[in-house]
């Protein structure tokens, strides 16, 4: 049997209820989802509505016709649902690590001046970096190609390629998004955002 590191009722009742919410999601029967795990449709009724024990080998195989882990069929709700991230006012920057991988980093930056135009004075490093466009519009250079990034507008790039983010027609913000090596790339260059190299 499955052991239980929280409260026992309670991770008990959030598994049940996730497993039916995913099954749910997914727009399966009872049915359909006990076929898929190999399990009768009355085990898996009284698996949900908790008038049976949870089995780990039962969770194991629930969770892979769920397609997910068990590691996420039993992960316990936490505590720190809300944070406050680091302010750099200098820069203009808000900034918070990405929960769940502890290599992402989150930034938050607005910017008022256009990109430069020359790769010389691009950044290039090892990375992948993701940015959406809060407000206003974003340019995006890579190299010689110029990219237009509108309010609600995503872009994601290698980081090895030249790249530059400023503002055109007024400031804009944006929320980048850096793996590990890209959050380092810039954090090496002395720039701390997804901004332009300073001068």
């Amino acid at each position: 049997m499955l052991r239980m590191t929280q409260d026992d009722g309670e991770l008990d009742s959030l598994v049940r209820k996730r497993i039916r919410a995913l099954r749910v999601a997914q727009g399966w029967s009872l049915e359909e989802l006990a076929a898929r795990a190999n399990v009768s449709q009355s085990t898996l009724s009284r698996i949900e509505n908790g008038q049976r024990r949870l089995a780990l080998d039962q969770l194991v195989t629930l969770a892979r016709a769920l397609d997910t882990t068990l590691d996420q069929l039993v992960e316990t709700a936490a505590d720190d649902v809300v944070t406050s991230p680091m302010i750099d006012a200098a820069h203009g920057l808000m900034r918070w690590p990405v929960k769940g991988d502890p290599g992402m980093t989150v930034v938050r930056q607005r910017m008022t001046v256009p990109p430069p135009d020359n790769p010389a004075r691009m950044r290039a490093h090892p990375g992948r970096e993701w940015l959406v466009v809060l407000s206003g519009t974003a340019v995006l250079m890579l190299g010689h190609k110029r990219f237009r990034v509108e309010t609600n507008q995503a872009a994601e790039f290698p980081t090895m390629l030249p790249h530059a983010i400023g503002a055109e027609g007024g400031p804009c913000e944006i929320l980048g998004i850096f793996d590990r090596d890209a959050r380092r790339g810039h954090q090496r260059d002395g720039t701390p955002g997804a901004g332009p190299p300073a001068p």
